[in-house]
């Protein structure tokens, strides 16, 4: 989803961000936010942590009934001493032992059967306290986990304990997400479902954008340990005769019953694990989110958290198993439940990494999915709707915004009694459209179609070959163009232009949008560019014909596709870095402009301030004929801004005898497994 559109800017901070390829190593930076979301109509505490967040102090999140502020900072957490050990141990034995007395009676005995074992002789005695002598006041570093520890229930304290005890003796720590900021979030029961943006403004300025999801069913936290590892708990309970199978039961919980979404962090080597009761019958959906959270893992391969997800019984027999969802990373299980029963959901990463920034959202219920849509756009400023197929969707279509001005590939939803299902894409295009008709898998019978046509079509079986037959001149350039992969299909398409003898003119199979500075692709999330892309001059006039099938020649109801063949359509789009920029009045900052030329555009284009008000002012705002990218500045205002701007950029250029106006969207340059970048 389109989520940041525009360039946020604090004008009172003494702060300058230096862009070029992420070089400012000083700039406020959020790692991760956990949870990563929460329900309508609560109030939720949640962990930003990062680097640089000293300071922090207001909070800004994009759209209506959200709100947030900041409680506390807290600066790098290190491994405890062993004072601190002592009397985090001391502590946590008190608040267990007065927790235990509140159990009733049969439950205390299951947890501790027999009476506690008897002090053996031999030991040292500690030496007597002197007459007067003061116990030493040990201070406790400031961590969420070791608040209010007396309070804290027998699960909390042993959340606390695997936490405090491991990994923390056994990992080092980890710079850039070292600082913590304590945020409360209110959402009001009527804010919008879905995903928003947050950022914090520190002393050093406004942090990068993190993504917090507005959810509609209730919301569950992991407590460790919850993968049957309760031997951490010696450190600190001061009895060791329990009864190791009660204990896991017991800190195992109650399960609970869909639908919910689960929240948690996973940690080297980690598991978690959530039960669960459902009944028969019933079409469960368990969506994860974890790449969709964070993007881009700098400092991992193959640069994101890879989530996998399975489903067992009460026993421990797998039923079902995901780590991906087609060529999504995240996963996505289906599972239609036999028996009412105890079910047990188990999340983990592939190769069993983990760190604080590993957070994931997993939502179980029967929500409605859909995971196939026909067709997959519509002509701008038309009336569209669109068929859609799933689980758990009470209607089979859905509407389609197609209104002029916005972006060419847009977001739709299902949603309907306080569900919501995925967002899929679509695009919106300005041809002229029609559907694809079969049986056109020969060049004998290739659908006849004008140039300048947008079809709609699918692979809908596997070696389907779909066939278009359109007449050519010599010299003419035409454009072949799928949209496929990134609208959500699976079909990973391959393009064939041929004469009418058969002979291949040209070919095309994946396309990948380059641009002349970072030298990677810049298309934000997609790592597989599977959608091709052809322009080519005909050699001659005649009949040419443009076939399109799956590479792999797969094929089914979900692989649809549009399909551009058209004279070039020049166009373009662009993107601004950073997304956050801090600037003291009256300075000059530099920004990063990237333009995604298409259809041969070569033209300069001029970016200017959609509203010409806002006191900034841009030099060097022209992108050359033929450049990709430039360097800009923004000079600030000379009075302060108390609060940050939301700047709005447009592109200019003239395409033939027309002026074309375009959106600048706000993008942040982003390292992908230590080498690749992403405009994301």
């Amino acid at each position: 989803m389109a989520l940041i559109r525009n360039l946020i800017v604090a004008g009172i901070l003494l702060f300058c961000s230096v862009v070029a390829q992420g070089l400012d190593t000083n700039r406020p930076h959020i790692g991760f936010l956990y949870p990563a979301g929460g329900q309508q109509g609560t109030i939720v505490s949640i962990t930003a942590g990062g680097q640089f967040l000293r300071g922090a102090g207001d909070v800004y999140i994009s759209g209506e009934g959200i709100s947030a502020k900041v409680v506390k900072y807290i600066r790098p957490f290190r491994n405890l001493n062993g004072d601190q050990r002592r009397e985090v141990q001391r502590q946590m034995k008190e608040a267990w032992n007065k927790r235990l007395a509140e159990l009733p009676p049969k439950v205390r005995a299951e947890l501790y059967p027999g009476k506690p074992p008897a002090k053996k002789d031999g030991g040292k005695a500690a030496p007597p306290k002197k007459e007067n002598e003061e116990t030493p006041v040990v201070k406790l570093p400031e961590h969420p986990l070791l608040d209010d520890l007396e309070n804290k229930s027998l699960k909390e304290l042993a959340h606390a304990a695997y936490y405090m005890y491991f990994p923390r003796t056994k990992l080092q720590m980890n710079r850039q997400l070292a600082e913590i900021a304590l945020l409360e979030i209110t959402i009001a029961a009527d804010a919008k479902p879905g995903p928003r943006v947050l950022r914090i403004k520190t002393a050093a300025g406004l942090t990068n954008p993190m993504i917090f999801w507005i959810g509609t069913t209730p919301e569950i936290r992991e407590l460790e340990p919850n993968d049957g590892n309760i031997s951490v708990m010696n450190n600190f309970r001061g009895q060791r005769n329990f009864s190791n199978s009660a204990m896991q039961n017991f800190l195992k919980g109650k399960p609970f019953t869909p639908p919910a979404v689960l929240n948690g962090q996973i940690m080297p080597g980690d598991v978690d694990r959530f039960r669960f009761r459902a009944k028969s019958g019933q079409q469960l959906v368990i969506e994860t989110q974890a790449r969709g959270l964070i993007p881009y893992l700098a400092d991992a391969v193959p640069g994101w958290f890879q989530a996998t997800v399975t489903l067992t019984n009460a026993a421990g027999n797998e039923l079902a198993f995901a780590d991906d969802y087609r060529f999504n990373p995240d996963p996505v299980l289906f599972y239609e439940v036999p028996r009412d029963g105890l079910y047990i959901l188990e999340i983990r990463d592939a190769i069993y990494r983990g760190r604080e920034d590993f957070v994931y959202r997993v939502v179980i219920g029967e929500q409605p999915f859909i995971n196939r849509m026909f067709p997959l756009g519509a002509r701008e400023n038309t009336k569209a709707t669109a068929s859609v197929a799933g689980w758990n969707l009470p209607d089979t279509t859905i509407p389609l915004e197609t209104q002029p001005g916005g972006h060419s590939i847009r977001q739709a939803v299902y949603s309907k009694n306080g569900h919501i299902s995925n967002f899929v894409p679509y695009q919106v295009g300005t041809l002229g459209e029609r559907n694809e008709t079969e049986s056109n898998n020969t060049l004998k019978d290739a659908e006849k179609i004008d140039l300048g046509t947008i079809i709609n079509g699918r692979i809908d079986k596997p070696e389907d070959v779909d066939i278009f037959r359109f007449t050519g001149r010599s010299g003419q350039t035409v454009v072949a163009e799928v949209y496929a992969r990134r609208l959500h299909s699976p079909l990973d398409a391959l393009l064939r232009l041929t004469d009418a003898s058969g002979k291949t003119v040209a070919w095309n199979d994946d396309f990948v949008i380059k641009d002349a500075h970072l030298h990677k692709d810049t298309v934000g999330l997609m790592t597989h560019h599977a959608d091709p892309y052809l322009m080519t001059q005909l050699p001659a006039d005649g009949t040419y014909s443009v076939a399109l099938t799956d590479v792999k020649h797969h094929g089914g109801q979900a692989y649809a596709y549009r399909l551009r063949i058209s004279l070039p359509q020049p166009d373009f789009a662009l993107r601004i870095t950073p997304s956050s920029i801090t600037a003291p009045a009256g300075s000059i900052v530099p920004i990063e402009v990237y333009a995604m030329r298409k259809d041969g555009f070569e033209g300069p284009i001029e970016a200017v301030f959609k509203e010409p008000d806002t006191g900034f002012r841009i030099s060097g705002g022209t992108i050359p004929a033929g450049c990709d990218t430039i360097r800009m500045t923004l000079k600030a205002p000379d009075e302060p801004n108390p609060k940050p701007l939301d700047l709005k950029l447009e592109g200019h250029a003239k395409i033939g005898n027309k002026m074309v106006n375009r959106p600048v969207v706000a993008a942040d340059n982003t390292m992908q497994a230590f080498l690749y970048r992403h405009l994301v």
